[in-house]
């Protein structure tokens, strides 16, 4: 058995913030963030929205485009660095929320790499028989813990959520391989004291060199190449690294997903939110060879190669 995805939705708040609001609070400005970042504006939840909140409307979408109900949810996996509270889980929460009342729940902490650790988790229970489906949330609401005085990370987080239903699919779909990994010595580098800390030089030589090499890493578990990849979902923090691991790829600009000039840095939400919209947009067809891969603090990386459809 073959463990895939059967099923997803997302939840962006309707709040807009372009980088010309950004230019009236800071000292920055719309040509200096698009150069450097990719990002255009971006979506802040409101004062009353919590993350549970976004990760519950996400999940209902994905509950009903997978066509189950929540009572045949064995397991809720949600990757997070802004819980509403340090517990209960975001997972407990919408659990009771969703009524998916015989779903195991827990949380998962990988930063921006936290959907692909949760969908390899969730491979695992369906491909050894033990459930059937798992709910994957990835959910931010990073407006929460960004100083809003530091131009340098200010312009780059979003709010939003993006999940799945992990289930079984046909023998010649779902996930082929993957990679995770952590490299703790850069934890230094990407941290949350009250708000977030980033050596951005540092994590952008990391991901650049590690993005790129976990795609190849997974093509090679897989026995496929470049030349098999039909789509590219990178993890959407900044335009450049994205560029660099779709060049390592030899692919051209319209098989990258870029959904980071509309909504910014979502952290674990950024892949979801991405697939889904390019999944609506056809331009992810069903037998399409898919690759996902994203890093975050931590350090953390993983890379998943998916044939897509059930």
């Amino acid at each position: 058995m073959r463990a895939g995805i059967v099923g997803m939705g997302r939840y962006l708040p309707e709040k807009v913030v372009t980088n010309h609001d950004l230019e009236k609070v800071m000292d920055t400005s719309d040509e200096w963030i698009k150069s450097r970042t990719g990002i255009e504006e971006r979506r802040i939840a409101a004062d009353d929205v919590n993350t549970s909140d976004m990760a519950f409307w996400a999940a209902q979408k994905a509950i009903q485009d997978a066509g189950i109900s929540p009572q045949d949810i064995d397991l809720i996996l949600v990757a997070t660095v802004t819980p509403d509270s340090p517990f209960p889980s975001v997972s407990c929460r919408i659990q009771e929320k969703l009524g998916a009342t015989k779903a195991a729940a827990m949380d998962v902490s990988a930063a921006c790499a936290g959907f692909m650790y949760g969908i390899v988790t969730a491979k695992q229970f369906i491909e050894s028989q033990v459930y059937k489906y798992v709910l994957v949330v990835g959910v931010e609401k990073l407006s929460k813990i960004t100083d809003w005085n530091d131009r340098n990370t200010a312009v780059l987080f979003g709010d939003g959520a993006g999940a799945a239903i992990i289930g079984p699919v046909s023998e010649n779909r779902g996930i082929l391989s993957f990679e995770l990994g952590a490299d703790g010595t850069g934890a230094k580098h990407l941290y949350q004291d009250e708000f977030i800390i980033m050596n951005g030089r540092e994590v952008f030589k990391f991901a650049v060199r590690q993005m790129g090499e976990s795609c190849i890493n997974v093509l090679e578990k897989a026995g496929l190449t470049k030349e098999d990849v039909d789509f590219l979902i990178p993890h959407q923090a900044n335009i450049r690294i994205m560029e660099a691991s779709r060049q390592r790829l030899e692919l051209p600009v319209e098989k990258m997903s870029k959904t980071v000039n509309k909504y910014g840095n979502t952290s674990a939400a950024s892949i979801p939110i991405s697939m889904i919209e390019d999944v609506e947009a056809g331009r992810i067809k069903e037998d399409d060879l898919v690759v996902m891969v994203g890093f975050g603090g931590g350090l953390t990386w993983g890379a998943i190669a998916m044939r897509w459809g059930k």
